[in-house]
């Protein structure tokens, strides 16, 4: 394993301060478009509009483990400890949107669909999904040797990445109650100008956050090195 970089030049805020207030404000932004300029939906009225954040969450998910499954592979084919922690950041903020897509459609699946809840092939997959990724980030948690964790991890990444497009295409290969994917042809130019709106600012977030929680790691990495140095009484 390379050692440690995760300690060494540690990361300045530089301008990801006035990258984060855009991305929040393009947010903002976004949804508020989304809600004023987009006429009820002939079948769902205003419910479609929850479509502004559950679609572009779910994009914005399968793009965050697309991001792990990347530097999952980097790490072992590299064994750098910064991937590690790259791939260990977007797991955890994967998590959030995969999390955050699973209950907008239990939201938007009660009035269209009667239930909270049920085992279709879309919501199963992604509940799925949603379990392997708790699952990587208890094993970080519990497992407290970095090397060993780290290559763990990224099995286990690789495997969660794996899954995504099956979710994606389980409404093609399955009978299932969830629309199969629409496009701009079978969308209103509005629908698809908000939505796109949407995905840019999610992305945008997403990139953030992702940023922002690997800064974070390194600085946790880097206080667990300085406290061993100091057990060992190098320091």
């Amino acid at each position: 394993m390379t050692a440690p970089s995760a300690t060494t030049d540690l990361p300045r805020p530089g301008y990801w301060p006035w990258f984060g207030a855009f991305a929040y404000l393009f947010l903002i932004g976004a949804q508020v478009m989304g809600l004023v300029t987009s006429v009820p939906d002939r079948d769902m009225g205003h419910l479609q509009k929850i479509m502004y954040v559950h679609v572009p969450a779910a994009w914005i998910m399968s793009l965050t483990f697309a991001v792990v499954l990347w530097y999952s592979f980097l790490y072992l084919w590299k064994q750098r400890e910064n991937d590690d922690l790259k791939a260990a950041a977007a797991a955890e903020v994967g998590s959030a949107f995969c999390g955050l897509t699973l209950v907008l459609g239990m939201i938007w699946g009660r009035p269209a669909w009667g239930v909270w809840w049920t085992w279709d092939a879309r919501l199963t997959s992604t509940l799925v999904l949603f379990l392997i990724f708790v699952g990587y980030l208890a094993l970080r948690a519990f497992v407290e040797d970095p090397h060993r964790r780290a290559q763990w991890s990224a099995a286990v990444g690789i495997m969660g990445a794996i899954n995504v497009p099956i979710v994606y295409m389980s409404v093609r290969w399955w009978r299932t109650l969830h629309q199969v994917q629409s496009s701009p042809a079978t969308v209103d130019p509005w629908y698809v100008i908000n939505l796109r709106a949407n995905a840019f600012a999610f992305l945008f977030v997403m990139i953030y956050f992702i940023r922002q929680r690997y800064v974070a790691s390194r600085f946790e990495r880097a206080a667990e090195l300085a406290a061993q140095a100091v057990a060992l009484g190098r320091n």
